[in-house]
Parts: structure tokens; C-alpha cells; sequence
């Protein structure tokens, strides 16, 4: 990571109450659908993607879940590719193990740790061919801008995990950031935005209760798709 620039830390845990139901998923199906954080740089093996979705056709990396409504769907929608979806909220990550039980989900892990920490120490380049990042915590108040995923060291993180070709898709009802997170990007040599600018909604991606929220506040929904050239 950029020495020049703070450790990136763009969430902060709070401590949110958990439904026993979440609770026992946690318990009861972590083992069976959660990757355990490795660190490479300790000598840990790093994760074999590739040997875990097996026979799989792309592989996904969703970043920042939340309760996991829309990566169930997609995962479901599309089980012949493999989905890794990464979340710190705990009550996130049982909910949506529930969801994996309950639709036999078997294309999709989740890793219950900081994204960042992740991609840096336990993740091998050009692993995945797309990369979600849905409604990331915009921070509004200008001192906490700080705190915005989206910014240069942390795509000089993600990029390289990234396969030629592959994709970044991004998601945000807060026009400020929306603007930033464009500017970010169109300054990385390499990257290519079919679009010029905005996208438009694919068609595939569910509308999340988050979203609708945004929605009912007048908020627009901007969308970055940008790909990676070869």
C-alpha cells in the first residue's frame, strides 16, 4: 500500500443486535460456508479460488455485502458461476448463511473479515474476473471522507486482483461520491468505461431494500461498470 497514505479502514463495527436465527447460523453453518482468514505473508497458503469453485465458469468477488439480499439472488440466478462475498458485519454474514442453507446456495463463500486485509495478504492477482461493490458507506460529512472505500490506494489494492478483461462495478445513491469514485478511476491508465461516464442498470442486479430507501429520499442511483483492459 501507498506509504503516503493512511491505512485504509472505511467501516466501523458497531455493535448491532443479531436475531437468534443469525446468531445460530453463525454457530451452526459458518464452517461449512465461510472461508477462515489466512495471512500469506505469514507463510498461510493463500486462497485457492480456483480449487474451491471448481468447474465453475467466473468467478465473482462481492465486496461489503450488507445483509445479502442481492448476492443470494445473483448467486442463484447464476449458479454456474462462483460468488465470494466479503462482509465485518456479522449480522450480515448470518443472514445471509441462512439464505445459502436455505436455497443450497453451493456457489457461494464468504469471507467475514476486512476487505482490505483480505485482498492485500490472502488473495493470489488476477483471480477474479468481476468485482461488486454495491451502496459502499458514502461517509457524507466532508471529514469523514476519509473514510471512503473508493479512493486511489484502495484500487491500487483491488486492480490487481482483478483478471484481464474482468470488470468493476460500482454502485452508490450519493451523488458526491458517485462523482468521485468516476474521477478516481478515469485517472488509472488501463481501465476502459464503455459508457463515457454513468451506466445503466444492467438489468441483472436486484434492487435492495437499501436502495429503495435512496430511492424514496429523491436519491439518484448512479452505476460505474468499468473493464480492464488486456
Amino acid at each position: 500500500m501507498d506509504k503516503n497514505y493512511p491505512r485504509i479502514k472505511s467501516y466501523v463495527l458497531r455493535n448491532v443486535k443479531m436475531s437468534k436465527g443469525q446468531k445460530r447460523a453463525l454457530e451452526t453453518l459458518y464452517d461449512t460456508w465461510c472461508l477462515p482468514f489466512s495471512d500469506s505473508s505469514t507463510g498461510q497458503k493463500p486462497c485457492n479460488l480456483e480449487e474451491i469453485f471448481s468447474g465453475r465458469g467466473k468467478i465473482i468477488l462481492e465486496i461489503g455485502f450488507g445483509m445479502g439480499d442481492a448476492t443470494a439472488r445473483i448467486a442463484g440466478e447464476n449458479p454456474e458461476n462462483g460468488y465470494l462475498g466479503i462482509e465485518v458485519h456479522k449480522a450480515g454474514v448470518g443472514k445471509l448463511l441462512n439464505e445459502i442453507n436455505r436455497r443450497n446456495l453451493s456457489n457461494l463463500r464468504i469471507i467475514n473479515h476486512d476487505a482490505v486485509e483480505v485482498l492485500e495478504k490472502m488473495i493470489p492477482d488476477e483471480s477474479f474476473d468481476g468485482v461488486h461493490i454495491f451502496f459502499p458507506d458514502p461517509w457524507p460529512k466532508k471529514r469523514h471522507h476519509k473514510r471512503r472505500l473508493i479512493q486511489q490506494p484502495f484500487i491500487n489494492i483491488l486492480l490487481p486482483k482483478i483478471k484481464k478483461g474482468g470488470y468493476l462495478y460500482l454502485v452508490t445513491d450519493w451523488e458526491e461520491y458517485a462523482e468521485q469514485i468516476l474521477a478516481v478511476l478515469s485517472h488509472i491508465e488501463g481501465l476502459i468505461n464503455p459508457a463515457d461516464g454513468f451506466s445503466e442498470n444492467p438489468g441483472w442486479r436486484p434492487v435492495t431494500k437499501f436502495e429503495r430507501k435512496g430511492m424514496d429520499k429523491d436519491h439518484p442511483i448512479r452505476e460505474v461498470y468499468i473493464l480492464k483492459g488486456g
